[in-house]
């Protein structure tokens, strides 16, 4: 049975108020929040869910963000994944509206980064794994719950994935984002995204926005060039499954993964004048 026509206006509701409160974070200059030791005190970064509800839930719990009013959470890739609807339509549509609930109700203090299969869903770029097309089973899990309703949802949905940050710079020389471009060092990479207004050919395959959320060149010599260009020491990540929950493959960068057991997260002091990459990988914990 479809959804009643008050919660599709409540989770409309909240996907727009949700992609307000991304454009007017105040710490966000162009399509980077710049954090300081003014804006908080902590974050816990986290990294991608692809539906995993106990994990998001976890997080939540252990994020405690009402309990902590100068505590700040990353979060990134819910979309894709987890339980499936009688229909075999997949249900991480939830997860992405509870991330945007979440955002509206902490709105300087949650940030959910663009990633790749969030980027999928805004413009149409078909994602085939182990067979099934994920596209189209998020298109049923959500025909499922809003029926005649459901375009009207999904374009609040994509106002809300339009509107996120690519990155958060932190003090200390750390930048978070979902991926890295792949050879940056062998073709530079265009950074002027994390400032600009972006288009449609930024957002489209082979534009900047898509080589920073898909790339896997984790070679040592790429991680050093795109840490130079973004004035990064650390570069911390998403996007790669990890068996041991978090993996360092190369001594720029720290990939973590929240999506399987165990999930491994960052909680850091924003205060920091330096980081070192061993520094952090000391502070990684298990969800």
């Amino acid at each position: 049975m479809p959804a009643t026509q008050q919660y599709v206006a409540q989770v409309i509701a909240n996907y727009q108020r949700a992609a307000e409160a991304n454009e007017e974070t105040a710490a966000r200059l162009g399509n980077v929040v710049e954090l300081s030791p003014d804006d908080g005190d902590e974050i816990l970064i986290t990294a991608d869910l692809h539906g995993h509800r106990r994990n998001f839930n976890a997080i939540r719990r252990l994020a405690a963000l009402p309990d902590h009013p100068r505590r700040h959470l990353i979060l990134q890739e819910v979309c894709h994944g987890g339980p499936t609807y009688a229909n075999g339509g997949c249900m991480s549509h939830t997860l992405l509206e509870d991330v945007a609930q979440l955002k509206a109700t902490f709105p300087e203090r949650v940030h959910f980064l663009l990633s790749n299969h969030e980027l999928a869903e805004l413009t149409d770029y078909p994602i085939l794994k182990a067979g099934k097309m994920l596209n189209l089973m998020f298109r049923m899990g959500m025909q499922y719950t809003y029926g005649a309703s459901a375009e009207e949802v999904r374009r609040a949905m994509h106002g809300f994935i339009r509107s996120c940050p690519l990155a958060v710079r932190l003090p200390g020389g750390l930048f978070v984002c979902h991926s890295l471009p792949e050879r940056t060092d062998a073709r530079g990479f265009d950074v002027g995204i994390f400032q600009r207004t972006l288009d449609v050919a930024d957002l489209r395959e082979h534009g900047p926005v898509f080589q920073l959320v898909w790339g896997r060149d984790y070679r040592e010599e790429n991680a050093r060039a795109f840490a130079r260009s973004v004035r990064a020491r650390v570069l911390i990540c998403g996007h790669e499954p990890c068996p041991e929950g978090y993996m360092v493959p190369n001594p720029h960068q720290i990939i973590l993964d929240c999506c399987s057991e165990p999930a491994c997260y960052l909680l850091l002091p924003i205060a920091r004048d330096q980081w070192t990459q061993e520094e952090l990988v000391s502070r990684i914990q298990k969800l």
